[in-house]
């Protein structure tokens, strides 16, 4: 399986951060032996700079991404989805969506999709209906707009920027490489902080 990370300048590192720390250190899977890489997308292959400044280089240049069926597409939010360059990487996202492949998008990158109609015939959510209404004419998809922090519709995850826990969770129960009793653990402890859940996840992992 592999995780196929789009990296653009100013990514929004928290958004993430639940997410790629559990696939990169296994800690929490059913099978910890099982592979799961995460490769890092670029638009190009030139070096970028998240939003906390730190430094990432592509594996990889988008045109070159197969996918197959175990994987996913994992768009963070960045200032950058509403630049004029990143239109080729959206229509690669909106044919992969199209072909039934896993597709995970967060705060600005799900304005992106909106910008490309890929929300406008799936249950969905973003950081604002209105904002997409104004900032993409071409939207019609508001009354399929759901207020939820994340929402998946078949293949299609989307989330507010301000729900990197609960996109974390629907990535991860999507991926299926954890118990259901470590996930509901873990995602009750993180969001409740109490200890009583730390219990619960270690004696799921057992």
């Amino acid at each position: 399986m592999k995780i196929y990370l789009i990296v653009l300048n100013t990514l929004a590192d928290w958004e993430i951060g639940y997410l790629t720390a559990e696939l990169h250190s296994k800690r929490m899977m059913a099978d910890p032996g099982r592979e799961c890489d995460i490769v890092k997308v670029g638009l190009t292959a030139a070096p970028v700079a998240t939003m906390g400044g730190i430094g990432l280089t592509p594996d990889v240049v988008f045109d070159a991404v197969r996918m197959e069926a175990d994987d996913l597409l994992l768009m963070p939010g960045a200032d950058t989805w509403q630049a004029p360059e990143t239109a080729p990487l959206l229509a690669f996202a909106k044919d992969q969506v199209v072909r039934g492949y896993r597709v995970a998008a967060i705060c600005g990158a799900t304005v992106g999709l909106a910008r490309v109609g890929v929300l406008d015939g799936r249950q969905h959510t973003s950081n604002d209906k209105g904002y997409l209404k104004m900032t993409c004419p071409g939207y019609t998809g508001e009354q399929r707009y759901v207020e939820a922090p994340a929402v998946r519709d078949g293949n299609l995850i989307t989330a507010s920027g301000l729900a990197p826990l609960e996109f974390s969770y629907e990535v991860m129960k999507m991926l299926g490489l954890f118990r259901p009793e470590t996930l509901d653990a873990w995602f009750k402890l993180y969001s409740t902080r109490e200890a009583h859940y730390y219990d619960a996840l270690v004696a799921s992992m057992r």
